[in-house]
């Protein structure tokens, strides 16, 4: 029995927008292999991206079309508005093997389905799509023109709909619940091991009316010195008093994620961590306040740099990114970014990551917001204070 996310009347649409950008491009055939834009088009969900798998959009098929290993084929029979037809398992002496490969398998389907002199576009920077399967698809389709589709998908995927953004919502209570949970549970004397498991626990627990799914990323829990840099996590040392710990965390409803940053301290923090966190939040909220749909992305940065300027802090990466649906290892669309010299446009339905962390030689801080641009402002998707949170 099939498990739809979405209506097939909002999977077929989102496949009619990927078809109109692929005629803008000159494309005839898009193989999609980032998992994120698999589901996005079909609904396909499994934890199989560590194989070659794909789904094919031909502009004179109305249905796209999926190809992975055999053994994947049911999730695909269950999880995709996709018929039988549309359905294409490979063998299983296709997988690691250093005679034959899935790609190969790929080009007999466009060979079949006459598109072996068209024009055909792979997503060429996608996390799970080799250099080695765009080699063997253009030996095996000689007469065939590449172009590049990365991020085609991506870009149409942008704006969301009245579904997702609810899913969205949904996994905003998640993460505030495990937020809850780490600030109860984190204390002097703890190890960060067991305070991280209760946050997962939480994370995947969900509430009694709707679970939680996996996250892209796993729970960003520095503490210390390891505060200084944004992407590490948790150890099997006990926190200490005067510590300071980043809590990057993200609820994930149906694979539909809600990102949010808190930072604690213990005990006697410095007055250095203080004032930062203050200026963080600061630019936070007004860069948040500031937003208007047909605003540019550069703008919002504009914001949160004038607002934070007097405090003589510096922050040298980007403020946030557009994100949502998404598998390992990441949440963010690897689209729009709040940084200088990205024009895109901000409109209703846009869900973004606002995240100005600011981290220096031996301390950070990091307080974030999940937001969805409305037709008058950005509307935030959790309701958790943003102080530093002092135990």
């Amino acid at each position: 029995m099939k498990t739809l996310n979405f209506t097939v009347e909002e999977y077929r649409e989102r496949v009619r927008k990927t078809k109109e950008s692929m005629m803008e491009k000159g494309i005839d055939c898009l193989i999609v292999t980032d998992p994120a834009n698999m589901n996005y088009l079909t609904g396909f969900d499994g934890w199989s991206f560590y194989v070659h798998q794909g789904v094919i959009v031909l502009l004179d098929q109305e249905n796209p079309l999926w190809y992975g290993r055999g053994q994947d084929g049911n999730a695909a029979r269950l999880t995709t508005y996709l018929d039988e037809a549309d359905i294409y398992p490979y063998a299983d002496d296709y997988v690691n093997s250093t005679e034959k490969h899935p790609f190969e398998f790929v080009a007999d389907i466009l060979k079949k389905y006459k598109q072996d002199k068209k024009c055909i576009a792979t997503e060429t920077d996608a996390y799970y799509f080799s250099a080695k399967a765009q080699a063997v698809l253009e030996k095996n389709l000689p007469d065939a023109t590449f172009k590049d589709g990365y991020n085609l998908v991506n870009w149409v995927k942008i704006i969301k709909s009245p579904a997702e953004i609810a899913y969205m919502e949904k996994a905003a209570v998640i993460v505030q619940l495990a937020m809850q949970k780490a600030y109860d549970v984190i204390d002097i004397g703890v190890r960060q091991c067991d305070a991280a498991a209760e946050v997962t626990k939480t994370l995947i627990k969900g509430t009694d009316e709707f679970g939680g799914d996996y996250a892209s990323i796993v729970p960003l829990m520095p503490s210390g010195v390891r505060t200084s840099t944004p992407h590490l996590s948790w150890t099997d040392e006990t926190y200490k008093d005067g510590d300071t710990v980043i809590l990057e965390l993200a609820g994930n409803y149906r694979r539909y994620h809600c990102p949010m940053s808190r930072t604690m301290i213990l005990g006697n923090a410095s007055d250095k961590v203080k004032s930062l966190g203050a200026t963080v939040s600061e630019g936070l909220t007004a860069a948040l306040e500031g937003i208007r749909p047909g605003m540019m992305c550069e703008e919002v940065e504009r914001i949160w740099a004038k607002t934070i300027e007097k405090s003589g802090f510096v922050k040298d990466s980007r403020i946030g990114y557009s994100m949502g649906l998404n598998y390992p290892p990441d949440w963010g669309e690897h689209t729009a970014s709040l940084r200088p010299g990205d024009h895109t446009v901000l409109q209703p339905g846009m869900t973004f990551h606002m995240i100005p962390g600011i981290w220096l030689d031996d301390c950070g801080v990091d307080t974030s917001e999940a937001f969805v641009v409305t037709e008058d402002g950005a509307r935030p998707f959790c309701h958790f204070r943003r102080e530093l949170l002092v135990k």
